[in-house]
């Protein structure tokens, strides 16, 4: 938890300059293009990622490396800030600083991220039902959805946007339940 607050605390101002610099040159949608190319490079190539984030590697290294590898596929503005990360020993943040930009450009755009956890696969009409149920709740233009599965839960799904939290679980209400039972039986 501490690593993911230091990862908050040094990737949020990057990130905010980032969106800066592509207000400026009004690059909003190329920059995040980049941002969205460079985490599926990352993802898909474990090696890569690795050698930027190792701390025994030279910085003239891992500049050949932006260089060769990334700076071909990225806009310039892009480029620069990699390299500018590289110089101030903030490369290995990459990813923490990639994931606040693209949380940045989504509030400015008024799209929110809802996290959705739950038993079972949601077909694409519940998927639909859902994002239109949270534009009415949340008043945002676009909801993006972030599914993962627990089989834990039992059946239904919980909503985490923001610092709300909707349990729709049978496991969060049995224990309502339970909770319930408890305190009736205290009488």
């Amino acid at each position: 938890m501490a690593k993911n607050i230091l990862n908050a605390k040094i990737a949020t101002p990057y990130a905010q300059a980032l969106l800066d610099i592509a207000k400026e040159k009004r690059g909003i949608h190329s920059i995040t293009c980049d941002i969205n190319n460079l985490r599926a490079l990352l993802d898909s190539n474990k090696m890569l990622a690795d050698s930027l984030a190792n701390p025994l590697l030279s910085v003239e290294a891992k500049r050949k490396i932006i260089e060769k590898a990334i700076s071909p596929e990225v806009s310039e503005q892009t480029s620069k800030f990699l390299m500018l990360l590289l110089d101030r020993k903030r490369i290995n943040y990459l990813e923490a600083i990639n994931e606040r930009f693209l949380e940045l450009v989504y509030e400015l755009a008024n799209i929110k991220i809802v996290e959705v956890t739950s038993a079972n696969v949601l077909t694409k009409e519940q998927e639909d039902l859902l994002i239109d149920k949270l534009q009415v709740m949340t008043s945002a233009k676009e909801i993006k959805l972030v599914i993962t599965l627990d089989s834990t839960l039992i059946g239904g799904f919980l909503i985490k946007t923001n610092s709300q939290i909707i349990d729709l679980t049978i496991k969060g209400q049995l224990k309502e339940l339970a909770k319930h039972l408890d305190s009736v039986l205290e009488m």
